[in-house]
């Protein structure tokens, strides 16, 4: 498994279709196996509305069967604080961020979205 337990990943559900929910989970591994990770962290879920990544209200566990199509993983930096991280458009950009030196852009080839 190229994920190792203490890591801190963001992932992206492929949508299938454009009507289908925009999530993303950002959180840390807890456990690792053959079919996937157990990890701890937090659910995003695009609101069309606010035109935002709501955040859930607490930590969940997540199983993520990472071998998977349908996944794209992004690995963060281990010190990472996963509680902090939120959404922020930065120069017409949409990252994901601590707040700190943790800066991923999501949408590398597009405006917000």
């Amino acid at each position: 498994m190229l994920i190792d337990i203490g890591e801190k990943i963001h992932v992206i559900e492929r949508r299938r279709f454009e009507s289908d929910i925009r999530r993303h989970f950002f959180g840390e591994v807890d456990r690792v196996e053959a079919e996937g990770a157990r990890v701890v962290g937090y659910a995003f879920v695009f609101d069309p509305g606010s035109n935002t990544y709501v955040r859930s209200n607490g930590p969940r566990s997540r199983v993520m069967p990472l071998s998977a199509h349908g996944f794209i993983v992004n690995i963060a930096p281990v010190d990472t604080a996963v509680e902090d991280v939120r959404y922020e458009e930065r120069s017409g950009r949409l990252v994901v961020t601590d707040g700190g030196d943790f800066v991923l852009d999501i949408n590398e080839f597009g405006r917000l979205r």
